[in-house]
């Protein structure tokens, strides 16, 4: 069975949405991804507007205006739903690990 390409966001997918729980502009969404992340992500513009058409076709998001040369988007419910999905599975992920480190924490105290 063929896995959905959405499933499990890349870093830019994840943060390109977070930054879109506001509208913004391409030149905002690659600032406030690399303030929010300390410089850790960055996004170049192939990959940002690769991102941007890529959702706006699966309409995860949308246009919101259009000022002169720069769109301004924001997420669609669907885009809510992804990101929230996504903050979903991320904490399942650390809650696993937080079970096991516990787990072997438990054992070493007990050597």
């Amino acid at each position: 069975m063929a896995r959905d390409p959405l499933q499990n966001l890349t870093e830019p997918m994840f943060y390109l949405l977070l930054s879109l729980t506001e509208e913004r502009n391409g030149a905002e969404i690659t600032e406030f991804i690399s303030n929010l992340t300390n410089k850790r992500v960055e996004v170049g513009p192939g990959t940002l507007y690769a991102l941007l058409g890529r959702f706006y076709d699966e309409e995860i998001i949308g246009v919101s205006k259009i000022d002169g040369r720069s769109k301004y988007y924001v997420l669609t419910d669907s885009g809510k739903k992804l990101l929230r999905e996504e903050v979903n599975r991320i904490n399942l992920l650390i809650s696993d690990f937080n079970k096991v480190i516990n787990t072997l924490k438990k054992g070493e105290n007990n050597d």
